[in-house]
Parts: structure tokens; C-alpha cells; sequence
């Protein structure tokens, strides 16, 4: 029998349900927005559209420069509640040989929503996200990355990705919709280990120390 590769030929969808507010396993959330969603407005302290909104945290998988293995996504914001973002395939991040693992593609997508809350200057976490895998994504390639918030309703926070290869008009090999919850800093510093939380507590760094809580993909 053939064997299963991760990120196959054909349109796949995954769920991943993450970042439990509280510890508490809330009834799975809706990707719709309700009726009475209210419309995204970008903060008027947001990074400028084509600012390169850097890393939030060192150690973070999906941006940290210091994560010799992880993706190195780098985003910049965009026009109105949005994002563009890069992120190129490395050998550490196969699944099937010469092929993205179908999970790092889901954490590019992840990243890249993540980033944002910073435009709506808001401390969030990742409630739910649903994630097609259109093609595959070969080693070596530039994951061209676009997400944008679709609607606001309380602490919920509507949102659409997708990732194209050839180009930033290139076809479509993943795309994603995620559900963020707005949470308090406390969530990380009840929730995180101990020695990281007072590592990044302790930065001299003022704005590293803060953006390090801004969010949780």
C-alpha cells in the first residue's frame, strides 16, 4: 500500500482547534461571523502599510530569528485589516520527500493570521482554524502569504488566509479561516513556562518585553 504523505496531490482540509482560553474546552467555534458582526478598523497606531512587522518574540517558531529550524515568516502589514507575508521551504520543513510537511504550512498560515491583531492592537489567540490544502508546496519554494480580518464580534475575531507559489499572483496552495479570541496578558503568564515568562519579563528591551504577549498563534 502506498504510504500517506503529508501534503499530497489533491485538496485536503484540516481542522486544528488551539489555545484554549482559560483551560476551558469551549463548544467548538464558528468560522461565520455572526449577523450582527461588526466590521474590522485598523488602529490608528498600526504599522504603516509595507512596514515589516518583525518578530514578536525571539523564541517563536513561526517568526523568531532564533529558532535555527523554524519558518523565519516574515509579514508586513498592509492596506486596511491586512497582511502580506513570506516564508520559503526549507529541508527541515519536509513531510513527504522534496515537499512541505502539511502542518508547518498550516503554522505559516497560522503566523501570518496572527499577525493581525497588531494592526487591530489587540492581545489574541488562535480559537479555531480550518485550514485546504490545494497543491503541494515543493522544497525550496517562497510561500507567498495574504490574510486579512473579515469581522469583529466581542472578543472573536473573523479571519481569511491563503498562500500562493510562483508569485504573489500565483496559483493557490493552501488557504485558511481562523477564529482569534482577544485574552488578557495573564493568559500567557498562567499559562506559559515558567522560566520563558520570566526570561521574556526580564528583557531590558522594553518593546521586545511587550510584544513578546502581543500574541499566541
Amino acid at each position: 500500500m502506498a504510504p500517506a504523505w503529508h501534503g499530497g496531490t489533491g485538496p485536503l482540509r484540516a481542522r486544528v482547534g488551539s489555545a484554549l482560553v482559560s483551560g476551558t474546552d469551549q463548544t467548538r467555534t464558528r468560522l461565520t461571523p455572526p449577523q450582527d458582526a461588526a466590521a474590522p478598523v485598523r488602529h490608528p497606531d498600526a504599522p504603516a502599510p509595507g512596514e515589516l512587522l518583525g518578530a514578536h518574540y525571539d523564541r517563536c517558531f513561526g517568526c523568531g530569528t532564533g529558532q535555527p529550524h523554524g519558518l523565519h515568516l516574515e509579514a508586513r502589514a498592509g492596506e486596511g485589516v491586512s497582511v502580506r507575508a513570506e516564508f520559503t521551504v526549507k529541508e527541515a520543513h519536509q513531510g513527504a520527500p522534496g515537499l512541505a510537511h502539511g502542518g508547518v504550512l498550516a503554522t505559516a498560515l497560522d503566523e501570518t493570521l496572527g499577525s493581525l491583531n497588531w494592526l487591530l492592537r489587540v492581545i489574541a489567540v488562535t480559537g479555531r482554524l480550518e485550514t485546504d490544502f490545494v497543491a503541494p508546496v515543493p522544497l525550496g519554494t517562497v510561500l507567498h502569504l495574504d490574510a486579512r480580518v473579515t469581522a469583529v464580534h466581542g472578543r472573536k475575531i473573523y479571519s481569511t488566509a491563503v498562500g500562493r507559489i510562483g508569485g504573489p499572483d500565483g496559483p493557490v496552495a493552501v488557504r485558511a479561516e481562523a477564529v482569534f479570541i482577544e485574552v488578557k496578558v495573564d493568559h500567557f503568564i498562567d499559562n506559559g513556562r515558567a522560566e520563558e515568562i520570566q526570561a521574556a519579563m526580564a528583557d531590558p528591551d522594553q518593546v521586545k518585553r511587550a510584544r513578546a504577549f502581543e500574541v499566541n498563534p
